[in-house]
């Protein structure tokens, strides 16, 4: 079994996919005296993630009491690290009632950067689908995205397997590839003498992010997208209003780095 490099645990102590065998955070550990388990290995991550698909529905919940959580290792390539952290690996939180699972359209811009700002939402659960946006008087093209994503899952009420689209590369890869999990390890410093911009959206989306089961994918801006479209429709509509209210974090801090002379 160990010849392998992809592991499916369907039924097992902690099921999900692993990238290894051994190891405390290996697949071996996930079935050792666990009667009745189901387990196979795959070459490939997308055989893997197809029969995980195929066989998790007929699984029961491994345990009752196990907290729902994504599985999280240090893979050897970064774009299975990607894949893996979007799994979900208690069954409880992948058998759901279709209303508890959402998608996400988001789009966030300024008229200038920094300038006036929106960001637009557009939320499909079922055959419901909702809408809504808001704006700010002086922010950045940035925290508009970000803001975009938090206001979805602000919106949710109770816990949901959610997938999040967006354009902003900046907001998709601080997710999917830790980036901000590092920053935030690190006192929210980007580099040793850099801090790490936006901390107060960052914080809030990422537990915002451990309250859901969340996937975020990106996709291209302005390329024909119906709802990517619709969302910056949103956000130019935001940002048309008037009488927006402050971007208070973001004015405040720009406020303070003001230097003023003695």
């Amino acid at each position: 079994m160990a010849k392998n490099k992809i592991y499916v645990v369907v039924r097992g102590i902690k099921p999900g996919i692993y990238n290894s065998w051994y190891g405390e955070d290996g697949a071996e550990v996930q079935i050792k005296g666990f009667s009745h388990a189901l387990y196979k290995g795959f070459k490939t991550l997308s055989e893997a993630e197809e029969w995980y698909s195929n066989n998790s529905a007929m699984s029961p919940s491994s345990s009752k009491n196990e907290r729902a959580k994504r599985f999280r290792t240090k893979p050897a390539s970064k774009d299975k690290s990607k894949a893996v952290r979007d799994l979900i690996s208690d069954k409880q939180t992948e058998n759901l009632s279709k209303d508890r699972k959402v998608v996400f359209y988001t789009d966030g811009g300024c008229a200038n950067n920094p300038g006036p700002g929106g960001y637009g939402v557009v939320c499909l659960r079922g055959n419901k689908r909702n809408e809504f946006l808001g704006g700010f008087r002086k922010t950045t093209n940035n925290r508009m995205e970000l803001l975009a994503c938090i206001a979805a899952l602000q919106s949710l009420k109770s816990k949901h397997s959610v997938i999040i689209y967006s354009d902003s590369k900046y907001v998709v890869n601080g997710i999917n590839k830790e980036w901000a999990d590092k920053w935030k390890d690190n006192g929210w410093m980007r580099t040793k003498t850099e801090k790490a911009e936006n901390v107060d959206l960052w914080s809030e989306l990422l537990t915002l992010y451990d309250k859901h089961n969340v996937k975020f994918k990106w996709v291209k801006g302005h390329a024909g997208n119906p709802e990517n479209e619709r969302c910056d429709k949103l956000a130019m509509r935001a940002i048309s209003k008037k009488g927006l209210p402050p971007d208070r974090n973001y004015e405040e801090a720009k406020t303070q780095l003001v230097v003023k002379d003695p």
